[in-house]
């Protein structure tokens, strides 16, 4: 089976569970252990590439570039059978395999034609399969794989382009792009990660024979975001705007659209009811919109009433009052959701966001309040995760979602339009609707990263912060959509 996530939406029924490369290679030991032979998986994979090159290309010289390991014995499969297909193809080995490997044993299999190992020939070619190196590379690839893989007209990566690393998407050298990758049984994180993500062109994923029961085994820890991760809040008939969940949003009196923009789409996700704190600007966020509460009411008032159990801190809230309103907030035991000027407030001192639910950093502020993420921004983000007792949600074009307990998942639904002033704002907003009505952080945090994503696409290019609101709700009915399939429970 091929599946391709791109435009058609397939990824929606992906597994939700990601492999980095270590965990993938107990995979396959495990596999092996109950009894599946490594030749088996290595032929299933060759056969796997080839079926794709056939769907994809029509037929064309093909070179097969393999190193020499399993990656390669993958490319000297896809080889054999593309040749067995009727179409040109050489293999150019960057090495021999292991003596006695299954990589060995699938090139033993190989009677075509055999070229060098360089820029020329990949240059001649149509098509250039990469099987040099695989998911698992621990250094940056040497100047003869570069530039012959950057010679090629167009490239058919094996589980990724040589170069990208599997676990955090960072490049190992100068990697050329592909157009197609075909990966195998569950993707990695350096697949969904940038830059990885727009190298590996579109990703296809296979099965290869690997038995589900490996993840009895091989436990996941990190996912893709998508609906069956996570459920979205149900309604009973007995249901009421206060069994709904009481959202407060506190707003600042000069940048006042951010707390509007929050609540316009915390009142699309589902809470029952949403009130902004405002000391000054009441009369502002009252204008326009009559479903919108608004109290200015002391913060130590709002918290006698136990109902208001969910807040965000920090939209358009400036720092000094943030600074000053959220120790309340944490003190009182509130779900809170800090974001924006809250962050910025305990720049370098993240001890003072401990008790938080959520904190939603962009890469600046991320690195303000944690310092630098580097190159493994999923380890980073889990380790701010563990060192603020939140969940962290580090927002970007691959949104990571990280929990106190190791929990990450990777959020691949945001179009680039996405990219506009006053998103972040209705992403707090959307994360505190839900938080209000039952849903746990991590979940909570997933489930908006996700919806956001998919209302900007479906406001399509030109999308201003305030088409999001409206377009949540085609957002959610198609997650609910996905999630009432049974394939949505595959992780």
């Amino acid at each position: 089976m091929l599946a391709g996530m791109g435009s058609d939406r397939n990824d929606l029924l992906w597994p939700a569970a990601l492999l980095p490369p270590a965990a993938m290679a107990r995979a396959d030991a495990e596999a092996i252990r109950l009894g599946v032979p490594g030749i088996a998986l290595m032929e299933n994979a060759g056969r796997a590439v080839a079926r794709a090159a056939r769907r994809r290309f029509t037929p064309c010289r093909t070179v097969v570039l393999c190193g020499p390991g399993n990656n390669g014995g993958d490319g000297y499969v896809a080889a054999r059978l593309l040749e067995q297909a009727g179409w040109p193809v050489a293999i150019a080995a960057l090495g021999p395999p292991r003596a006695g490997s299954d990589a060995a044993l699938a090139a033993a299999r190989w009677r075509g034609p055999v070229v060098e190992f360089a820029p020329a020939a990949a240059a001649r070619a149509e098509l250039v399969i990469d099987a040099v190196f695989g998911a698992g590379l621990a250094r940056d690839i040497e100047d003869r794989v570069s530039e012959t893989l950057h010679a090629a007209r167009r490239v058919l990566a094996v589980d990724v382009p040589s170069g990208v690393d599997g676990a955090t998407g960072a490049r190992r050298g100068a990697v050329a792009a592909a157009a197609l990758t075909v990966t195998f049984f569950r993707a990695k994180p350096g697949h969904l990660l940038l830059p990885g993500r727009e190298l590996c062109g579109e990703l296809m994923l296979a099965e290869i024979g690997l038995p589900d029961a490996v993840l009895q085994t091989v436990r996941a820890d990190t996912f893709l975001n998508r609906p069956g991760l996570w459920g979205l809040p149900a309604l009973s008939a007995a249901d009421h705007k206060y069994s709904r969940g009481h959202l407060t949003i506190l707003g600042g009196g000069v940048m006042t659209g951010a707390a509007r923009l929050a609540a316009a789409a915390a009142r699309r996700g589902g809470v029952g009811l949403v009130t902004i704190a405002a000391r000054s600007g009441g009369d502002i966020y009252r204008t326009g919109d009559p479903g919108l509460l608004v109290n200015e009411s002391p913060v130590p008032e709002l918290l006698a009433d136990e109902r208001r159990q969910a807040w965000v801190c920090g939209p358009g809230l400036g720092a000094e009052q943030a600074r000053a309103a959220l120790p309340a907030l944490l003190a009182a035991g509130r779900l809170v959701v800090a974001d924006a000027d809250a962050l910025t407030a305990f720049a370098g001192d993240p001890a003072g966001l401990r008790g938080a639910a959520v904190l939603t950093p962009h890469a600046g502020e991320f690195a303000r309040v944690f310092g630098a993420p580097g190159e493994d921004r999923l380890a980073a983000v889990r380790e701010a995760a563990r060192r603020s007792d939140a969940v962290v949600l580090l927002k970007g074009a691959d949104t990571i979602i990280a929990a106190p307990d190791g929990r990450a998942a990777v959020n691949a639904s945001a179009p680039p339009w996405l990219a506009t002033a006053g998103a972040g704002d209705v992403l707090a907003g959307l994360i505190g609707a839900l938080l209000a009505q039952g849903m746990p952080a991590w979940e909570a945090a997933c489930a908006a990263a996700w919806l956001h994503g998919r209302a900007a696409a479906e406001a399509g290019p030109g999308l201003i912060a305030e088409d999001l609101a409206p377009a949540l709700l085609p957002a959610w009915r198609e997650a609910t959509a996905v999630m009432a399939d049974p394939r949505s429970a595959l992780l």
